[in-house]
């Protein structure tokens, strides 16, 4: 099993920055890729940006390719979300997620477990 918590969410205004964390626990055989969804009341959940926690492979969303950073640190178990320049239609709750399947993983790819999620709000 695998617990995600994340932290970091906030308000911001246009063109601010802020850091997502994701503290993850449990089975590493479960966390074979991380990455972050985010969802607005009313829309489709959509996947933003993951990493291939062997290696480091990374894949983004055209949205935020350019301005948001996806990356991990293993040793303490923890994934992060460098969001810069961010817009008001950042604005969403925003999940960590794991995936237990090897190989290389994307945002279209389906993820297993999930956390609770951090809300972002970005004001113009």
């Amino acid at each position: 099993q695998v617990h995600l918590v994340e932290s970091g969410g906030g308000s911001v205004q246009a063109g601010g920055s802020l850091r997502l964390s994701c503290a993850a626990s449990g089975s590493t055989f479960s966390r074979v890729c991380m990455g972050w969804f985010r969802q607005t009341p009313g829309e489709k959940r959509e996947g933003i940006a993951t990493i291939y926690r062997i290696g480091g492979l990374t894949d983004y969303a055209d949205s935020v390719k350019g301005r948001f950073t996806i990356s991990q640190d293993n040793a303490n178990n923890t994934m992060y979300l460098q969001m810069n320049n961010l817009k008001p239609e950042d604005t969403a709750w925003y999940y960590c997620a794991a995936r237990d399947v090897f190989g290389f993983c994307g945002v279209a790819h389906d993820f297993h477990y999930w956390g609770q999620g951090t809300q972002v709000t970005v004001s113009s």
